[in-house]
C-alpha cells in the first residue's frame, strides 16, 4: 500500500465531545467519523483494524468447530414475544414498524432468530451439537452514548450459538469456545483476564467475562494473585469478615442531631465506621400490596445490587420512597435501622454485619441513633445473604489468598443459557427413543468494534496509539526521506517494498512527500507499530535506521538484513 493512494486524514486536536482516549485518538487518527449521537463511519485506517480483528476471530471460531452463517439485522416482533423479550428489553430495543404497520426489531442480539433457526431445520440427536456463528451489526438504543466505539449504538458483534443434547454436553461446548476465546485474545496480543460474572438480561445458569486490562475500565475485577479465582465485582463472593462477639454494651439512644451519613455519625461519637451500620430501604409490590424490606451493611461496604436482586423475593426490588420510608419506619432517611420500626419490615443483613456485635444504627427518630445493638437481645436476628461488594484485601472465596482489584473493559462473554430460550420457543430434538427433548443452549459474543477502543485504552501514550502488531492498520510503515530528490532513496524504497510484500509483511509506503517530523508524527499518531526510514546517509553506510513503535531509540539495521529482521520483530 502506498500513502499517496490511500486515505489519511490525521487531525492535531481531537473534537470537543471525545471524552476518553480512545475516542480522541480514533478521531485524530483519521479512523471513525461521528455521523450521529453513538454513530460511526468507519474510516478505511479503522476498517482495516476491524478487518484484522474479524479474521482472527473468524479464524479461530472455525477451528473450533463453529460454523458461519449471517442473521438479519431486522427481525420480526413475533420471535421477540415468544420470549418475553419484546416487553423486558426496554427501551435499548429499537422497534420499528414496516409500511403494513407490522412490528419489527433491529436487533441487539440475535438469541431468538438463532432458536427459530435451529427449531426448523434440526430433529434429530445425530445433528447435534452443532454451534452457529456470525459477525453483524447490531443496534442498541443506549441512553447516553458515550466514548465513542466503546459505548456507541450501533457496533459489529460476534456472537455465536450452541445446541446440545444434554447439560453435560452444552459444558463440553462452553468449554470449547472458551478456549477459542482465550486464543482469540492472545492473539490480538492484549493484557486481559476472564472472570465469573451474572448472567444479566441474557438468562440462563453460568458465564464469564473477557476484560481487556486498562487503568481506565469501567468495571472493576475481582481477583486472587495466588490462586485461579477471578470474577467481576458484581459476581464476587463476599465472606463474613470477624466472628459475633458477646454483647458488652447496653442499647442507648444517642442524640445525633442533624448527622444523616454515617461518617458524620462516626466522627461525632468518636467511634470508628467499622463498627456502624448503614440501613437501605425497599420496597416490593406484588398485586398491588407492598412488602418492606430494610438491608444492612456496614457503613464502609457498598451494596451489590445484583446481589441484593437474587435474595429470595426481592427479584423486583425498588429503593423506597420518602413517602414509604415514613410509613414503614416513622421516621426521614438518614435515621433508619432495624429496631422499633412502625410497620413490619423484613431485615436482610450482610454477611459481615450479622456477625457484628455493639454496633451503631439508626433509631427510626429523627436526631437519633443507638450505640450498643445487639442481634437477638435488641433486635430479632435476620436474614443472612452476601449483600456486599467486596473489597481488596478480603479472603478470597476458594480459600487461597486474599482479593486484589484492577479495572478492566468488557469485550466478550460466554453465557451457559441451558432451555432458556429453547423451552420458550419450542426448540426440540427426537432422542434416541423418538421423545421431544429441548436442547441445551450457549451463547458467546465478542464485541469487534469495542476491541478497538479497549486495545487504545491499554495501548497509548503521548504521541497517540501503540498497537499490537496483529491488528494493526499496517505492521510496517517505511519512511523515505527526500523520497522525490535521491534516486538511491527511491530504488531502495522500491526494492525493499517488494521485498516486504514478498515475505508477508503488512507494509505501507510514506510517499506523500511530507517532512519528517510530520510524517512521523502522523504513523505514531496512527500507532503502527514498526518503523523503517531510508535516507541517502544511511544508505551511503549500508544501513536502514529501525525503530518499534515503543522503542525510545533507532537502530541501525544493514540493507541486506532488514528484510529477515524485521520477519524477526513480527515472529513470521
Amino acid at each position: 500500500m502506498r500513502a499517496s493512494r490511500f486515505f489519511i486524514s490525521t487531525l492535531k486536536e481531537a473534537p470537543s465531545d471525545a471524552e476518553i482516549v480512545s475516542h480522541q485518538l480514533m478521531m485524530r487518527a483519521g479512523m471513525i467519523k461521528r455521523l450521529g449521537s453513538g454513530i460511526y463511519t468507519y474510516m478505511p485506517m479503522g476498517l482495516r483494524i476491524i478487518r484484522k480483528v474479524e479474521n482472527i476471530i473468524r479464524e479461530e471460531m472455525n477451528r473450533a468447530g463453529a460454523i458461519e452463517l449471517l442473521m438479519p439485522v431486522v427481525q420480526p416482533a413475533e420471535l421477540w414475544q415468544e420470549t418475553g423479550r419484546w416487553d423486558k428489553m426496554g427501551p435499548e430495543l429499537m422497534r420499528v414498524k414496516d409500511r403494513h404497520g407490522r412490528d419489527y426489531a433491529i436487533q441487539p442480539t440475535s438469541e431468538e432468530v438463532v432458536t427459530d433457526v435451529v427449531r426448523s431445520e434440526l430433529k434429530s440427536y445425530r445433528q447435534l451439537p452443532i454451534n452457529f456463528y456470525h459477525i453483524q451489526t447490531k443496534f442498541r438504543d443506549e441512553r447516553r452514548p458515550r466514548f465513542g466505539l466503546m459505548r456507541g449504538r450501533e457496533f459489529t458483534m460476534k456472537d455465536a450459538y450452541s445446541f446440545d443434547r444434554d447439560v453435560e454436553g452444552m459444558q463440553v461446548s462452553y468449554q470449547t469456545m472458551f478456549d477459542a476465546y482465550v486464543r482469540i485474545f492472545n492473539r490480538f496480543g492484549l493484557k486481559f483476564r476472564a472472570v465469573a460474572a451474572d448472567n444479566g438480561a441474557i438468562g440462563g445458569t453460568g458465564s464469564h467475562e473477557f476484560h481487556v486490562i486498562a487503568s481506565t475500565g469501567e468495571d472493576a475485577l475481582v481477583y486472587c494473585p495466588s490462586s485461579d479465582f477471578a470474577a467481576n465485582i458484581e459476581a464476587a463472593e463476599a465472606l463474613a469478615l470477624g466472628e459475633r462477639g458477646a454483647a458488652s454494651q447496653a442499647l442507648t439512644k444517642t442524640s445525633t442531631p442533624g448527622k444523616t451519613k454515617c461518617e458524620a455519625v462516626a466522627e461525632l461519637l468518636n467511634i470508628p465506621l467499622q463498627h456502624h451500620v448503614k440501613s437501605i430501604a425497599l420496597t416490593v409490590e406484588n398485586e398491588g400490596k407492598k412488602q418492606y424490606w430494610l438491608l444492612l451493611l456496614r457503613a464502609d461496604h457498598e451494596l451489590n445490587e445484583i446481589k441484593v436482586s437474587k435474595v429470595e423475593g426481592l427479584k423486583d426490588f425498588r429503593f423506597s420512597t420518602e413517602a414509604e420510608i415514613q410509613e414503614a419506619y416513622g421516621t426521614v432517611p438518614g435515621y433508619l435501622g432495624p429496631i422499633n420500626t412502625k410497620a413490619p419490615v423484613k431485615v436482610v443483613a450482610d454477611r459481615t454485619v450479622a456477625n457484628m456485635a455493639d454496633f451503631v444504627c439508626g433509631a427510626n427518630e429523627v436526631d437519633y441513633h443507638y450505640t450498643g445493638a445487639n442481634w437477638g437481645r435488641d433486635v430479632p436476628e435476620p436474614i443472612v445473604a452476601d449483600l456486599r461488594n467486596v473489597v481488596e484485601g478480603d479472603a478470597s472465596p476458594d480459600g487461597k489468598g486474599v482479593l486484589a482489584i484492577e479495572r478492566g473493559i468488557e469485550v466478550g462473554h460466554v453465557f451457559q443459557l441451558g432451555t432458556a430460550y429453547s423451552q420458550a420457543m419450542g426448540a426440540t430434538y427426537l432422542d434416541e427413543g423418538g421423545k421431544p427433548v429441548p436442547l441445551q443452549m450457549g451463547c458467546y459474543g465478542i464485541g469487534v468494534t469495542r476491541i478497538l477502543g479497549a486495545a487504545i485504552e491499554q495501548n497509548f501514550d503521548d504521541k497517540g496509539i501503540v498497537w499490537p502488531d496483529a491488528i494493526a492498520p499496517f505492521e510496517l510503515v517505511l519512511c523515505p526521506m527526500g523520497l522525490d530528490r535521491s534516486e538511491m532513496v527511491k530504488e531502495q524504497t522500491e526494492k525493499l517494498y517488494a521485498d516486504l510484500q514478498a515475505a508477508g509483511v503488512d507494509v505501507i509506503v510514506d510517499d506523500r512527500g511530507l517532512r519528517p517530523g510530520a510524517m512521523f508524527a502522523d504513523w505514531e499518531l496512527i500507532g503502527v507499530p514498526h518503523r523503517v526510514v531510508i535516507g541517502e546517509r544511511g544508505l551511503k553506510e549500508g544501513n536502514l535506521e529501525y525503530q518499534g513503535r515503543r522503542d525510545a531509540e533507532a537502530t541501525s539495521v544493514p540493507v541486506d538484513g532488514m528484510v529477515g529482521f524485521i520477519k524477526d520483530k513480527l515472529g513470521k
